[in-house]
Formats: C-alpha cells, structure tokens, sequence
C-alpha cells in the first residue's frame, strides 16, 4: 500500500509540475470547492478557532473569512506540490527575500541563525528560498511523515536547493553536527507541543496558549540571534518574505521571552490577514 501512495504522489507532483502556474490556480479552486463544499474538511475546527480568536466576528464576517481561509488552504497545498519540479529561477521570482542583508553580520560574524516561522502564507518555499538567496546552509527542521517512500523523495527534491532536512525528533544531533558553521535553522514553531510540561504558557489572542519549547532551548543554549520569517502574498502565487530580529542575545533574555516575542510577532502579523494563517490546526487543544 505504501509503495502504491507513494507511486501516485510522486504522479500528482510532476502532474502538478508540467501545469503552468496560470492554470495551477484553476486547480486549487476545484480543490477548494471539493474541500469546503463537499467534504466540509476541518469547518467545524476552523469556525471554532475564529470565534475564540475574534468573539465578536458577526456572521458574515465569518463565512467571508472561512471562504478565504479554504482558498489559502488549497493554494498552499498545491504549490507545496509544485515546489518538487520548480526550477531556481521560478522559486527566486515567486518567493523572495526583500532584506538578505539583514544576515550579513551574522554571516560575517560566523554565527548560525534560528529562523521562526508560523504556518502562515506559503511557509513551504521559505525551505528553498532560503538556500538560494543567502550564503547560509540551511536545515529545515520537519515532522517525517508516516510513509517512508514520500518523505524520501521529499528529503531528495531538496538537496535541488542544497537544503536539508532534518527530523524533529534528531534536532539535538543536527544542533550538534552544525555547530561551528554557518546555519540558517528554519522551525515553524506555531504547531501544538506534544508534551504540555515542557512547552511555554503564552497569552495569543487572548487564551493561555502552548508553544513548543525547542527553537527557545536551542537559541538560549548556543546563543544563536534568533529571526522572525515574515511571509505575505503580494498576489496570488508570488510572495515576498521580510525577516527580523526577534532575539540578539537569547542568553541574556529571561527564560520564556523569546517564545512571547515569537507569539506577540505572530499575533499581530495574523489580526493584519488573519486569512492567511491555517486554521484547520486544532490550535487551542491543550490547557494546562
């Protein structure tokens, strides 16, 4: 079964690849209406989230915002999908960084960079992006997914973009490894922790939230500057990415700050178009 999904994935991204990105968008569409309309995929978790971020969002208000969130959605994941069969010049024109400059003390410093993102906009070209548009190597820090044969052709398409993938659950080794040469580490870091003792209580949108412990354990540890990865869509299929500083010195701040900085950063970036985050995360599962 396995090797059948991973014969029809591998199908659906060079489908995907050899569709032009003017009638990728058509895709999507079909994709979200099948989504939203016929499967109701994930509607109740998504209306359940935008009333607890935003109690007083009328009606209407609402139903826009979920149409957009579904259109975003499916956009993500089809561009995911190109993101296998782009060529450099496609992923420099539709993904680019507007202030590389920003990292050139660092890199002439000789100093490693732990770069946070949320699930917000296309997070998944960041990963290539990065490693063509700055000297940095560059780690992407990831869940491996279940079917081996898929998450192998994944880690490959990347090594195009001279990135690595590296799995959540060997983070400390991958720290290690790179210590001493300059790394850009990308971690999303908005998912929900799976241990609640270790994650960070921050207060987003309002509600006592759990954050994951590992880019704030990491950055305090080897004191690596840590940036925000600022994704927004200029239109549909092009983005620009803004980085900035969310910690200089993570070893001189108190324990838990760079987390809130991650969380008020992302917060306020999300209220500007809330659209663009994926609200299909079951966000606000944990308590205390």
């Amino acid at each position: 079964m396995n090797l059948f999904l991973t014969i029809l994935f591998i199908f659906f991204v060079f489908l995907i690849g050899i569709i032009p990105f003017r009638i990728l968008y058509f895709v999507s569409d079909f994709l979200r209406l099948f989504l939203s309309g016929v499967l109701g995929y994930r509607k109740k978790v998504i209306s359940r989230n935008l009333k607890r971020a935003f109690p007083n969002l009328d009606e209407n208000e609402e139903h826009r915002l979920i149409r957009l969130i579904y259109k975003n959605l499916t956009d993500v994941i089809v561009e995911g999908l190109k993101s296998f069969t782009m060529t450099r010049r496609q992923i420099n024109k539709h993904h680019k960084i507007e202030n590389p400059e920003i990292l050139t003390p660092y890199f002439e410093q000789g100093k490693s960079i732990i770069a946070v993102a949320g699930h917000y906009a296309n997070w998944e070209w960041g990963s290539l992006s990065a490693s063509l548009q700055t000297d940095y190597n560059v780690v992407a820090l990831y869940k491996p997914l279940s079917n081996k044969g898929v998450d192998k052709f994944m880690r490959w398409t990347r090594t195009r973009s001279s990135t690595e993938l590296a799995s959540i659950y060997k983070t400390s080794k991958v720290f290690e490894k790179c210590e001493g040469s300059n790394t850009i580490f990308l971690m999303a870091a908005d998912q929900s922790p799976t241990n609640r003792k270790k994650a960070y209580w921050i207060a987003f949108f309002g509600r006592e939230t759990a954050f994951l412990h590992g880019p704030e354990k990491y950055a305090r540890k080897y004191n690596y500057p840590v940036l925000y990865v600022d994704v927004q869509r200029k239109k549909r299929g092009f983005y620009t990415v803004f980085l900035s500083v969310l910690a200089e010195n993570p070893s001189k701040l108190q324990e838990g700050e760079i987390t809130e900085k991650y969380a008020n950063k992302l917060e306020s970036i999300i209220r500007k178009q809330p659209e663009s985050w994926l609200w299909s995360h079951r966000r606000w599962k944990l308590s205390r």
